[in-house]
């Protein structure tokens, strides 16, 4: 079974996540920020176990738009298409505070993820520590 939930402080469920799949995995240094005291997280449980997480956060500078970050799924729940369903579940609730404009940072290998949800690339690539990264937008 496939459960929710949002969390207006970083749990340590995705913590865990972030750290494993960021950290281990892919290599990054600077994971954990100021913006995690003030972001909306989302957990993903299968059967009880959190398995995926990613973060929401209204932009400061622009009414109505909100950033969405640090998208991660355990790699042996990959295949149940938990990305989507977190993305598809914070959007909605983006929607429900009254955000109208969603933007994020994009590995470039997921970008064809992200355009799959209806998300537009723009300008340069660019490097997030030593990944490539690409802006992504999306008027909801």
């Amino acid at each position: 079974m496939i459960t929710y939930k949002f969390f207006n402080h970083l749990p340590p469920e995705a913590v865990s996540i972030r750290q494993t799949v960021f950290v281990e995995e892919q290599g990054f240094h600077n994971e954990f920020d100021n913006i995690d005291e003030r972001a909306l997280h989302l957990i993903v449980y299968a059967d009880g176990k959190a398995v995926g997480n990613l973060r929401t956060f209204a932009d400061d500078t622009a009414l109505g738009t909100y950033i969405i970050g640090r998208l991660a799924v355990l790699k042996e729940y990959r295949r149940f298409h938990l990305g989507q369903k977190l993305m598809l579940a914070v959007e909605a609730e983006i929607k429900r505070l009254g955000g109208t404009k969603i933007m994020l940072s994009a590995q470039c290998q997921a970008q064809k993820f992200y355009e799959k949800l209806g998300y537009t690339a723009s300008g340069a690539v660019y490097l997030d520590e030593h990944c490539p990264h690409i802006h992504m937008e999306k008027n909801i």
